[in-house]
């Protein structure tokens, strides 16, 4: 009777036996994903181009300085992009913590005037600090309500290749879609889907961040309609992802492929595992009834065609629609097959071990981790050279010894582990592996982190282990320094933001049980700019660390002292009735800083301090309302002179709440016409004979009547809002001026200028678009500047002067005299005029001091020759007496106050018909021409 062919049997359970080890070790992970990232390089497309990245790139950071950047700057960019007419635009940025109130407020006002198309991002992370808790960072609750919140969150696969995206997350119980989701318009579905990682990276278009604030109509005209993904993309911020085919892209551009494979419908979905054991069970039919029946090389090649074709077809498929197929298992299948064939025709089984072994040798004794082998009894039986460098013994003197002599079990580090614990042997030998963090011990007695991971198997001699050691050591630096960067300024060594945080947060929760208060002083350093505008950073910054530790010094251990940003620090008391210990530390500091110089570049420099205390919990709740009431006593002390203390009063937060009212009316004031702009006449001094008018605004309040600018326009300058008024101001003057040159009214129209328009946009080209408009000639334009302005003595600003005297603008330095500009600036700006402030003009007389300065005024003007003007002329002896100094042209109550438009027309220009006009005292003078 014929034996059955046992070999046969045996060669389909060799083969079934290789796939599932193959599968069971994640093989079939492993090649899968080489197989999807190797298709996503055959199969690329372009971008679809409706999605464009704002790059927080290296170049912006050098512009616009070290992040974080002030929110302030992204209230500009949101402004910016939603004047370009961007479809829908996300920031990939945290807004989770306050920062400055000035900034957040900013910031909250171009949310809301953008009208709630922004989508600010919220992430969950684990910290394994606080019991392994699960946090959620939003946005604050005042972006939030102007703004869509999407989720951030990604998750890589074990190999650290990010390749799926989620479509959303579960916050809270509620669902809150992904980012790519809500900005691509996607499914709002469970689960999560493959980027289609074939869109071309580098047809995804990219903008730099300085590039769209300075941006013209060509870039913004290229913005329109466009979904912008705002993120950082320098390499100094470590924001990168590893994706497939070894690519390391930063996380803005992560987002902008995920919302790009959303809207071309490439949300990629793997078949089911169902298929791919279809495929390898056909396959394994097939081959059992093939085997006798051809020969191993026709089977091989059949195997090879199968698996071409299958990936051709998987190939085609994802090429036209958004399925990836799963070939892995049908590979695997295919290789094991031709494998056990090869096996089956070849007797190779004994020189394979015997290669096997060969190489198993080469490759463990070029390892740089070390490979001790140890049986039963602990003893090593095998010690590579990566062991030899680690543990500094010799292989000869460690076989046969016990593999506990290089550990450390005594926690007290005097003795090394005798032998193994039984209770280990036992786990490796029932589970197989075992992962540890143990210490380790070299031959001089050294002690040192060790990562060992340890598995088993067994073999004739019976239970074997094998462990792989890893020195740690430098790692485990590596990991202390993250974690000291993380809460300690690089530059002085003082604790950070992120510590002061923590440090707040600790004692505010232990203040209740322990009958504490927490005092908080902020200290901002008072001119801190002139030392690097006259020094230079380094400077600045060797002042800074002489700063830090001057306070330690003064504050000893009884405090917590931080820098928060920049020129600010921070001082934590904590204890019983601090008020009086806090008032007297703040007057050491300030004393300390006054009478005591720094030593700056071999020079003795004075630097004085401002400083705003607030206490738990007399003056708030948390810690959050802690740091917004001392910065809110840090500005109080700060608008009071230099080097002043000021503690938190609730009236503070008042005059901050009439401060947002405030620029709420005047942001309803500009976009219902509220503003009206007044003229005051300027008259030749010799004659009388009207030669221009001064535009001054006005608020026309509906209830409290007409407003002067002194209440409303430090608000407008100092806020986002001003560059707009601004804007408003020089476009309705030259548009009146232009009426009036095309009356026969030929005035010279003063306009003030604003600081915030040297600092956005181009003033060059917003005055030539102005007089364009209105056709106002530019020799009938003349812009007023101030000192703060000059003083920005900058290139740009210097070019923008140029530019605007080409054109034949007239420029006035306004005020002078009541300043610290040098004698240096009527020579390097391009100036026309000089006007001479009122506080000289209203007391003159002669032979008084303000007599002199007028004087010499008017001489230094005829030296430059630059016009002269002067203002505040209330009486016709000042009159006469500026005229006989030589003053050409005056300005002030003598002549007229400032009126409305028909009120000007109907006093100064109704007259030009008889030629005559009659002045502030009553007499007639001429008319303009």
């Amino acid at each position: 009777m014929r034996r059955p062919d046992l070999r046969h049997i045996g060669t389909h359970l060799l083969a079934l036996a290789t796939v599932l080890s193959l599968v069971a070790v994640g093989g079939d992970r492993v090649v899968r994903d080489a197989i999807v990232d190797t298709r996503f390089e055959l199969l690329s497309r372009p971008a679809s181009g409706d999605v464009v990245v704002v790059a927080i790139d290296s170049p912006s950071i050098n512009r616009l300085g070290v992040w974080p950047w002030p929110r302030t700057v992204h209230a500009d960019l949101l402004e910016k992009l939603d004047r370009a007419g961007a479809a829908g635009i996300a920031f990939d940025i945290d807004f989770s913590s306050p920062s400055k109130p000035t900034d957040d407020h900013a910031f909250e006002a171009a949310l809301r005037a953008v009208g709630g198309s922004t989508i600010l991002p919220s992430f969950k992370q684990m910290v394994r600090t606080d019991g392994n808790k699960l946090y959620v960072d939003r946005p604050l609750p005042q972006f939030g309500q102007w703004s869509w919140t999407a989720s951030v969150n990604i998750e890589a696969d074990v190999d650290g290749v990010l390749r799926r995206y989620r479509r959303g997350d579960v916050i809270d119980g509620v669902v809150l879609p992904s980012l790519a989701t809500l900005l691509g318009g996607g499914k709002m579905a469970p689960g999560s889907f493959l980027i289609d990682f074939g869109i071309s990276r580098g047809s995804v278009p990219t903008l730099s961040y300085h590039d769209v604030l300075d941006g013209g109509d060509a870039l913004f005209s290229s913005l329109k309609d466009k979904k912008v993904i705002v993120g950082a993309t320098a390499v100094e911020l470590g924001d990168r992802i590893q994706v497939p085919n070894g690519q390391i892209i930063p996380g803005a551009l992560l987002q902008a492929l995920a919302t790009e494979s959303v809207l071309q419908g490439r949300t990629l979905q793997a078949t089911a595992p169902a298929i791919g054991i279809a495929g390898a069970v056909a396959i394994a039919i097939l081959m059992a009834a093939l085997w006798r029946k051809r020969s191993g090389a026709w089977r091989a090649a059949l195997l090879v065609a199968i698996s071409f074709l299958a990936e051709l077809g998987a190939v085609l498929l994802q090429a036209n629609t958004p399925v990836v197929a799963d070939t892995s298992l049908l590979h695997f299948t295919v290789l094991a097959y031709i494998v056990v064939a090869a096996l089956d025709e070849l007797d190779l089984r004994r020189r394979l071990q015997t290669a096997a072994d060969r190489r198993f040798q080469q490759v463990a004794m070029a390892l740089g981790d070390g490979l001790v082998f140890y049986d039963r009894r602990g003893m090593i039986t095998f010690w590579n050279p990566g062991a030899e460098a680690i543990f500094t013994y010799r292989a000869t003197d460690m076989v046969g010894t016990p593999f506990a002599t290089i550990l450390v079990d005594d926690p007290s580090r005097q003795a090394p582990r005798q032998a193994m614990r039984p209770a280990l042997s036992e786990l490796l030998e029932r589970s197989g592996s075992k992962t540890l963090e143990l210490e380790g011990r070299r031959s001089d007695g050294t002690v040192f982190p060790l990562d060992a991971c340890i598995s088993s198997w067994t073999d004739a001699d019976g239970p074997q282990f094998a462990a792989i050691l890893r020195d740690v050591s430098e790692r485990k630096r590596r990991t202390e320094r993250i974690l000291y960067l993380a809460r300690h300024d690089t530059l002085t060594g003082l604790p950070n933001r992120n510590a002061l945080y923590e440090e707040l947060k600790q004692a505010i929760r232990g203040a209740p049980s322990h009958k504490r208060e927490i005092a908080l002083l902020m200290l901002d350093l008072d001119r801190f700019k002139d030392v690097n505008d006259t020094l230079g950073h380094r400077y600045g910054d060797e002042l800074l660390v002489q700063v830090a530790a001057r306070l330690r010094e003064i504050v000893g251990p009884e405090g917590f002292v931080a820098r928060m940003s920049g020129d600010e620090f921070t001082i934590v008391l904590i204890g019983a009735d601090l008020a009086e210990d806090a008032e007297q530390l703040s007057k050491r500091i300030l004393t300390s800083f006054k009478t005591w110089p720094f030593l700056l570049a071999g020079e003795s420099i004075r630097i004085e301090t401002s400083i705003g205390m607030s206490i738990y919990p007399r003056d708030c709740d948390d810690q959050d309302e802690l740091l917004a009431n001392a910065d809110l006593a840090m500005y109080k002390a700060k608008s009071s002179g230099h080097n002043k203390h000021a503690v938190f009063d609730p009236s503070l937060k008042l005059d901050l709440e009439s401060r947002r009212l405030l620029l709420a009316e005047l942001d309803r004031a500009l976009v219902q016409g509220e503003f009206e702009l007044f003229y005051q006449p300027q008259v030749r001094l010799a004659d009388g004979l009207l030669i221009g008018a001064e535009a001054l605004i006005r608020w026309r309040h509906p209830v409290r009547g007409i407003i002067s600018p002194g209440v409303f326009m430090p608000t407008v300058n100092t806020n986002v809002i001003g560059e707009k008024v601004a804007a408003w101001v020089l476009t309705t003057a030259c548009r009146q001026g232009g009426i009036w040159e095309e009356r026969g009214q030929k005035l010279k129209i003063g306009v003030n200028l604003s600081p915030s328009q040297f600092k956005t946009g181009d003033l060059a080209a917003s005055v030539m678009v102005a007089l364009a408009d209105s056709g106002l000639s530019p020799e009938h334009l003349e812009l007023e500047v101030t000192e703060n302005i000059l003083l920005d003595d900058d290139d740009r600003t210097i070019e923008t002067f140029q530019r605007l005297r080409n054109l034949g603008v007239g420029i006035a330095f306004d005020d002078f005299g009541t300043g610290y500009a040098s004698l240096s600036y009527l020579k390097k700006f391009p100036l026309t005029r000089l006007k001479i402030d009122q506080s000289f003009v209203r007391a003159l007389a002669p032979g008084t001091v303000d007599a002199g300065i007028v004087e010499y005024t008017i001489r230094l003007s005829r030296l430059m020759q630059l016009d002269v003007i002067a203002e505040g002329i209330e009486t016709q002896a000042t009159a006469d007496l500026l005229h006989a100094m030589g003053c050409e042209n005056g300005q002030g109550y003598l002549f007229g106050r400032p009126l409305s438009v028909p009120e000007f027309e109907h006093a100064f220009l109704a007259a030009a018909k008889c030629g005559r006009r009659k002045t502030g005292n009553g007499s007639l003078v001429p008319d303009a021409a």
